[in-house]
């Protein structure tokens, strides 16, 4: 995972190809942003940050409830999507 996360432009690339690839497979956008908060939970946990954006989505992740993780997760979507 540490060659993904190696830019920011890396990851957004890898989570586009992740979203599309589990709409392709029938999952709804509901479904998606769920996992997507699972994964942003883990990484926020587990992984150190590689650069600046990532620190910044970290310290957001940080600070935020379960409902507004949510919507990070859902605005990261958009962002890759």
């Amino acid at each position: 995972m540490a060659s993904v996360l190696s830019t920011y432009d890396t990851w957004k690339q890898f989570l586009g190809e992740r979203v599309k690839n589990a709409r392709s497979v029938g999952m709804n956008d509901s479904t998606i942003q769920t996992l997507a908060k699972e994964i942003g939970d883990f990484l926020m946990e587990k992984v150190d940050p590689k650069n600046d954006e990532e620190r910044v989505l970290k310290e957001l992740w940080a600070v935020s409830d379960d409902s507004e993780r949510k919507v990070l997760a859902g605005i990261m979507m958009k962002l890759v999507d």
